[in-house]
């Protein structure tokens, strides 16, 4: 691994195949065939924000501190030096005024306006979080059209509609965070919106809490819901009043029964998560100039208006030396850990300099401040290595350690920075290093120098996830702060000819561990894994390292099913007393979703819409049905619902056209269930099949079966069919309503009329008779519906979005 190590060391172990395949398909670009090569690429373009004369010599130490092991977070990894307009950056934070269009009275943009800033943002690669507390309540007053108003809870449905739609730059989706405050009228809507299946689900949700609403939780005492838009009258008339500060009071309600919503909804759906605003705002070295009111989707970087966040990981296991004692005494190299960070705080700060910004807002606000991000991932493996357990003391105080450590060399190396290029334009030593701030509690000569030099870059540390740049530059190393989730798992691989294989897919420490002491090695104590650790714990080392991160911590807490809600509720009242600036839990039950574990072979969901760019002769309006008999195709459909497997007939029936180019076509016209086999869903079934003959003899089927697909219910969620992904791994595919899974049914069943010998898509008996095995992913956990195989299986995993069903990372990995 490097010249520390011993001898006999296994300095390279072969890269995984799940490193390859996501080097491949996330990272690597035309031409480019090696990890070498990509840095190469990040090296020369982060070079060129040097001074000419330097440029050469910054390229080339760039590019030792990236294979070293210090490297930028996906954006940057992705598309530095490509030439292609997408930002460097991951996240930004998005302003939303109070008025439809322009701007409201205090310069923020309308409501319209910030959802196209918002779009062009996702448009090119970056997440988006939004604080939507200045939208005025739900029957509130509009005076300009004398009606009242909707709510932000119905603008937060077009935002999470826009993200649904664009696809941004990388061809993923744009993860999205949306913050209401706790004294928002429209809280309780708010909190609750994600109970309905499918709402909002582009985006995190967050509740800003402030010191007062704890308080009055503690004293049990009344809590206000307020906002200076004026109510309507017949909110006036209801009792709706306006107190001596401007405000007006919506509602009173007490406290207690607020915060229990809040928690109860945490405690069964996984959302909201909690922000505390004041904890955020007291901490932020430039409180005196900005108010934060929102984070990046993730969490680790609450930020003002247009801010953003330029973020890179040093990933920790790199720098122990003697890893489990093998060759020597296990320690952690601080030294070559420090000159790391230092190197990073500038690599981070040209970022800023090169990257293209979706805004010009965004810039400016950069600019002026110059925040960055540097952190750490592979916490949970370096501690394993050390033969330290991430849930006791010892653990935690190296944690510190290494937090403290990054903290001084970040800082000093900014310092130092500006003694070159200059302070960011806002710095002001009096207020940056005021009584409170995170810059007042730097060592003494940190902070002489900053009064002395200024200081390059106004806050320089994140702890964000990381997910996919761990699988591609990490070896799988756990994720950012977190501990490992899983030693080891298999994927099934689809070869060049079809075939299939399966590879393991291995945390690094564990790898490591099996390759220096043989695979039949007994595990050391040190190795417990996310789910062995209590979740007191897990917030206990969010308690030690917080202290010296000027930004946030991305991590989320693992809940055991079985959790008191007394103890789940108190876990949020210690992070509060901690000092934390927010949290995030996940408890899998029944409410988030039953998963089912076994999967069949069937097409790809990419596949299952037919393709439409057919010529006129499938479009043309069929006035009547032609008289006698037509092809038809009668298959049974085997499908899985919540109370267990369900089996319809579904009937098509084809009329041949001939198509421009003297081939013969099978347009499908008329569908048909037989009468009697479903029940009390015969009346909707038939219902639908006249209504999809209409639009198939309409010439606008493909339309009528993608609208089906959207239908969603509040039974759970449907299996039937299967998806392949791009490495050739199969995951189940699974569907909102019953409604959903008939439309894909006969969507496959068109598409194999098209195309003779595509595979089945119905589900066969979970026995096991036909179906192969499943994958090898462990237990799924109940959680959201999955975007990529529709499973409720989708937790918050080191931060961010993960399916435990197929494997999928969020935007945020």
């Amino acid at each position: 691994m490097d010249r520390f190590q011993p001898a006999d060391f296994p300095a390279d172990l072969p890269p995984q195949p799940i490193g390859l395949d996501v080097l491949r398909e996330k990272y690597l670009k035309p031409g480019e065939h090696s990890v070498d090569d990509l840095f190469n690429r990040v090296a020369l373009a982060l070079a060129s924000a040097e001074a000419p004369p330097q440029q050469q010599a910054w390229a080339q130490r760039f590019r030792q501190h990236l294979a070293g092991g210090a490297i930028g977070a996906g954006r940057i990894m992705s598309a530095a030096g490509t030439g292609i307009h997408a930002t460097l950056i991951n996240c930004f934070v998005q302003p939303v005024g109070d008025c439809i269009q322009g701007v409201d009275e205090d310069g923020y943009p309308g409501i319209y306006e910030a959802l196209r800033e918002s779009a062009e943002t996702m448009r090119r690669g970056g997440g988006v979080g939004y604080d939507f507390s200045r939208i005025r309540p739900k029957g509130a007053r509009v005076r300009s059209t004398a009606s009242t108003a909707s709510g932000p809870c119905s603008y937060i449905n077009v935002f999470d509609q826009s993200c649904a739609t664009v696809e941004s730059a990388g061809a993923r989706r744009g993860a999205q965070m949306a913050v209401l405050r706790i004294d928002h009228p429209d809280v309780l809507d708010f909190i609750t919106a994600k109970r309905t299946p499918g709402r909002w689900s582009n985006f995190n949700v967050s509740v800003a809490i402030p010191d007062a609403f704890i308080e009055a939780v503690q004293t049990n005492t009344t809590w206000e819901l307020v906002h200076r838009a004026e109510p309507s009258d017949e909110m006036k008339a209801a009792g709706v009043t306006q107190r001596g500060d401007g405000l007006w009071v919506y509602c009173r309600l007490p406290a207690r029964a607020l915060w229990e919503t809040i928690m109860r909804s945490a405690y069964d759906f996984a959302e909201p998560g909690v922000l505390f605003i004041d904890a955020i705002q007291r901490d932020n070295n430039l409180r005196a100039i900005e108010r934060i009111e929102a984070t990046n989707p993730c969490g680790e970087q609450p930020l003002p208006p247009y801010g953003c966040c330029c973020l890179g990981p040093i990933i920790l296991p790199r720098f122990v030396r003697h890893p489990f004692g093998f060759g020597g005494n296990a320690t952690f190299d601080f030294d070559t850990f420090a000159q790391a960070v230092a190197v990073q705080v500038r690599l981070l700060d040209n970022v800023l300099d090169i990257t293209h910004w979706p805004l010009p807002q965004q810039q400016a606000e950069a600019r002026a401040k110059r925040r960055i991000g540097v952190g750490f991932t592979g916490l949970g493996d370096a501690l394993i290595m050390l033969g330290l357990r991430y849930d006791r003391e010892e653990g935690r105080d190296m944690a510190r350690r290494i937090a403290r450590t990054m903290r001084d060399a970040a800082y000093q190396a900014s310092v130092e920075l500006a003694r070159e290029k200059g302070p960011f334009p806002l710095f002001d030593a009096d207020t940056y290093l005021d009584e409170g701030t995170f810059a007042s509690r730097l060592p003494e000569p940190i902070q002489a120098a900053i009064r002395a030099h200024g200081i390059r870059n106004s806050h320089l540390l994140s702890i964000a996830p990381t997910g996919t740049v761990s699988l591609a530059f990490a070896d799988n190393a756990s994720n950012g702060i977190e501990p490992a989730f899983s030693w080891c798992y298999t994927r099934r691989k689809r070869e060049a000819d079809g075939s299939h294989s399966t590879y393991d897919v291995q945390d690094h420490a564990w790898r490591l561990h099996r390759a220096l002491f043989g695979v039949d090695a007994a595990l050391p104590e040190a190795f417990v894994g996310a789910l062995e650790i209590a979740p007191a714990d897990h917030v206990a080392m969010m308690e030690a390292v917080q202290p010296f991160v000027d930004s946030a911590i991305s991590k989320t807490v693992n809940v055991p099913a079985d959790c008191p809600y007394e103890a789940f509720a108190d876990l949020y009242l210690h992070a509060w007393r901690a000092g934390l600036k927010g949290l995030t839990t996940y408890r899998p039950n029944d409410i988030v979703g039953a998963v089912l574990t076994t999967t069949t072979d069937g097409p790809a969901a990419r596949d299952a819409t037919p393709a439409v760019n057919a010529p006129d002769p499938m479009r043309v309006v069929i006035e009547k049905r032609p008289r006698g008999a037509l092809d038809a195709v009668a298959e049974k459909i085997e499908y899985w619902i919540a109370e267990g497997p369900k089996t319809l007939y579904l009937i098509v029936s084809f009329l041949p056209v001939t198509l421009p180019d003297a081939r013969t076509g099978q347009r499908a016209i008329e569908f048909f269930m037989p009468v009697g086999q479903s029940g009390e869903s015969q009346q909707w079934i038939s219902a639908s099949m006249r209504l999809l003959s209409l639009a198939a003899r309409g010439g606008f089927l493909d339309r009528a079966l993608a609208d089906m697909r959207k239908v969603v219910w509040d039974r759970g969620p449907v299996r039937l069919g299967q998806r392949r992904r791009d490495d050739g791994s199969v995951v189940p595919l699974w569907h909102d309503s019953e409604v959903a899974a008939i439309a894909y049914a006969i969507q496959q069943i068109i598409e194999r009329k098209a195309s003779p010998g595509a595979s089945v898509a119905s589900v066969p008996d979970p026995s096991g008779a036909t179906a192969p095995a499943p994958l090898a992913m462990g237990v799924p956990m109940a959680g959201r519906k999955c975007p990529e195989c529709g499973a409720r299986a989708l937790i918050r995993r080191d931060g961010c979005d993960h399916c435990t069903a197929c494997g999928h990372w969020g935007a945020c990995g």
